[in-house]
């Protein structure tokens, strides 16, 4: 049922004791019935913690049946760690019971905010990176991983705008932030890739920066170019520059369980699960990312008149 391990690299030390799962997929409700009827070769599957925390119906059953299957690992949408609102423990404590009815191997979230003042923006927001910020979130950190009995796993965010507050580098501060709350990254390879784009950072020296041996996780995924910019839609094929990025982080990171994300335009089973074995190729140096043809940045050639800039969902709330 499983695939082997996708490199050497998970005979090695594990990152905060957890294990290098192999390749994974993120666990979505049209893909159910195909799962449960055929136990596809997957290593493990992913969900997202809030679909799942309120829920007794149909998914709930079909989530149980697969834990009893394949590892699970939860991750977040919600959490808003970097908000100045006061922490939501019922919110927590739902999400350590979920996580212990299913044997969740780890809990992860973005570094962000979603809301404030009771407001939900269903957003992933970014912070401005500076001494304050990071002192703010190390301390909420703390607090929930002191609640949740284990270390907590982040996640970098794909971002569209800039701080003028912000004294350092992203890299800076997601690597500050793990030393100093003593928690888990989920690096993800593709936001690094649309982040840099954005914001005209070099990928590769944000790869090099970060505290390898605190990346637990890491997320493959698609996005969608609009020519001026590239927004984290996750709705494609992995392009190119991703998957070399990947290779990259594979050689830093020693190798660590790997996820692809596909939550728009979602495409039969069989054609995801190809997608994430690409994986294996990439890392045998059997795959051409010069010569592959799948898909490369031209896809969005089409979508840059009908996607609108990013900035354009919060203007009126900036001025």
């Amino acid at each position: 049922m499983t695939i082997q391990a996708i490199s050497e690299g998970s005979q090695r030390p594990n990152r905060l004791g957890y294990a290098n799962l192999g390749l994974g997929i993120g666990l979505r409700t049209v893909h159910f019935d195909h799962i449960l009827k055929n136990e596809p070769a997957v290593d493990w599957f992913e969900i997202i913690s809030e679909n799942f925390m309120d829920s007794w119906g149909r998914p709930r059953y079909v989530l149980e049946q697969i834990a009893e299957r394949y590892p699970v690992v939860m991750h977040g949408v919600s959490l808003s760690i970097g908000s100045t609102a006061p922490l939501d423990f019922e919110y927590l404590r739902k999400l350590k019971q979920l996580a212990a009815d299913i044997g969740a191997r780890w809990i992860s979230d973005h570094v962000c905010w979603t809301g404030v003042a009771g407001v939900n923006t269903h957003d992933l927001l970014p912070l401005p990176y500076n001494e304050e910020s990071l002192r703010h979130v190390v301390d909420r950190v703390r607090i929930v991983q002191d609640l949740l009995e284990r270390p907590l796993v982040l996640e970098n965010p794909s971002s569209y705008v800039t701080f003028k507050d912000s004294t350092m580098s992203e890299a800076e501060f997601m690597s500050r932030l793990a030393e100093d709350a003593d928690c888990g990254l989920l690096l993800d390879v593709n936001n690094v890739f649309v982040s840099a784009r954005n914001h005209d950072f070099d990928a590769v020296e944000y790869l090099r920066m970060m505290p390898h041996e605190r990346i637990v996780q890491m997320h493959l995924a698609g996005h969608t170019n609009c020519g001026t910019h590239l927004i984290d839609t996750h709705d494609g094929p992995v392009i190119n520059p991703v998957w070399e990025l990947f290779r990259l982080a594979h050689g830093f990171t020693s190798g660590v369980s790997t996820l692809l994300e596909w939550d728009a335009r979602i495409p039969e089973f069989p054609v995801v699960h190809r997608e994430i074995l690409k994986a294996k190729k990439v890392l045998a140096a059997q795959f051409s990312t010069e010569n592959e043809s799948t898909v490369d940045e031209s896809r969005a050639t089409d979508d840059h008149e009908t996607v609108p800039h990013p900035a354009v969902f919060v203007t009126a709330q900036i001025e």
